[in-house]
């Protein structure tokens, strides 16, 4: 969707107004090409910005307090409605059981995040609304879907406002928000590539906590495409929160200490392999870790008495991850395109099985990855990893950039196995803040 056919829709629709601005603001989903879980403990990461986005237009209707409901709209299938009533003075675990309460309604959570994070933590006194949101952005994909709705929505807020903040600054409140109001303990990564993000670019962050490096620009004999295996996907599903809880387990263990500081990502892989590898166990019941060393330094998982952990690969695997991405970056601004994608495809692949060691794995992307190994480099193709938090979602795949025959070959073949046909994200967009917010009086 283009800007002009938003204000469009807007003015077709009815929705606001007609004698008050309305602010604007576009941001994409992201295609995680590299690092994917690895972003909690410390790695780097190398996301693209997809063409795929989330439209959001505010307009304010009347001074002070935001607890007397804004009216929220989502044009998709279906249309749904809704309204944030929030007490200034509301807690972050209260919003969190208020808005997540029922499964049909969660949608609103990370919209009312985003309002909440600017009441409580920037002192911001907001005013009532209507805000309409648009997306293309598909949810349950592994692409980001609500980081691109929390960007948007805190672009086109703040600029009602009056507020400015820098890109990096938006990322990090609308991570808060997903994590304290949403529930869902994700990195940062996903909100920094749609506010921060550059087109037919890598955005390269340090996860330590967020720092922002120089963009990889990809090669134009090169792409990537995303495939999306039609597999649920969810952070905050079970698998990703004991896994991410799994590596913190690990940490507490190598570190002998439950404070924050330090990246399990730091850890070379030298050095985990000489001193730390072989005395960490395969699996560890919660309880009996909590006897042993009390809890973890992460405050977004909580180690359950009651279940068991897998707690050494979940460990390892972002002390290679975070080689691997180093390795992926340095690659990709080499001079010899065939030797870029031989070994570019080799680390994706190997992302991709210790993915699956971690429990993170799924039939539908596996079988995506084995018809793209399948395919080979014959064909233009060179290899393929899960993103994101795994365990379903969208696979990426690189190779040579006239590859899309190949790409659409195994759409085919994965139609007939399965009987579900993938969307591929094929595209790049810039970042919210790179796009901008458009004022416009309808």
């Amino acid at each position: 969707m283009t800007l002009d056919r938003f204000i469009e829709t807007i003015r077709t629709g009815q929705f606001f107004d007609c004698d008050a601005d309305v602010f604007i603001a576009r941001a994409p989903g992201r295609l995680d090409v590299m690092g994917g879980i690895a972003d909690y403990s410390g790695s780097l990461v190398l996301q693209r910005p997809i063409a795929e986005a989330t439209w959001a237009a505010f307009q304010p209707t009347h001074q002070g307090d935001i607890r007397g409901g804004s009216r929220v709209l989502s044009l998709g299938q279906p249309n749904r409605t809704a309204s944030i009533d929030l007490v200034t003075a509301m807690e972050y675990q209260r919003a969190r059981e208020l808005f997540t309460s029922r499964e049909t309604h969660r949608w609103i959570a990370y919209i009312a995040g985003v309002f909440l994070v600017l009441v409580r933590e920037r002192g911001v006194r907001l005013n009532e609304g209507t805000l309409l949101i648009s997306s293309s952005v598909p949810e349950a994909k592994g692409v980001a879907s609500s980081a691109a709705l929390e960007v948007a929505v805190m672009q086109a807020v703040c600029a009602a406002h009056s507020i400015q903040l820098p890109a990096h600054e938006i990322a990090v409140l609308c991570q808060m928000a997903e994590n304290l109001v949403a529930g869902a303990p994700c990195g940062v990564m996903d909100q920094m590539t749609s506010a921060c993000g550059e087109e037919d670019s890598l955005l390269s962050l340090l996860c330590q906590p967020a720092e922002l490096q120089p963009p990889v620009k990809v090669p134009d004999e090169m792409r990537f495409w995303g495939i999306d295996s039609g597999e649920r996907h969810a952070v905050s599903g079970a698998d990703y929160g004991s896994v991410r809880c799994g590596a913190f387990m690990g940490f507490r263990m190598i570190t002998g200490a439950d404070k924050s500081g330090g990246y399990l990502a730091n850890i070379s892989v030298d050095e985990f392999e000489r001193s730390y590898q072989a005395s960490l166990p395969e699996e560890m019941s919660g309880a009996e870790f909590l006897r042993r060393y009390g809890r973890t330094a992460d405050s977004l998982t909580t180690v359950d008495p009651a279940r068991n952990y897998k707690i050494r690969q979940p460990t390892a695997h972002p002390v290679y991850e975070h080689r691997r991405v180093k390795e992926f970056r340095d690659l990709l601004r080499d001079s010899c395109p065939e030797l870029q994608l031989q070994r570019l495809g080799e680390l994706m692949y190997e992302s991709h099985a210790s993915y699956s060691a971690c429990g993170l794995g799924s039939r539908g992307t596996d079988l995506i990855v084995d018809l793209v190994r399948t395919a080979g480099p014959k064909t233009g193709l060179y290899g393929a990893r899960i993103t994101g938090g795994g365990s379903g979602g969208t696979v990426v795949a690189v190779g040579r950039a006239d590859s899309d025959r190949t790409v659409a070959d195994i759409v085919e073949q994965y139609a007939n196995a399965t009987g579900y046909r993938p969307h591929v994200f094929s595209g790049s967009s810039p970042g919210a803040c790179r796009f901008g917010v458009h004022r416009v009086r309808l």
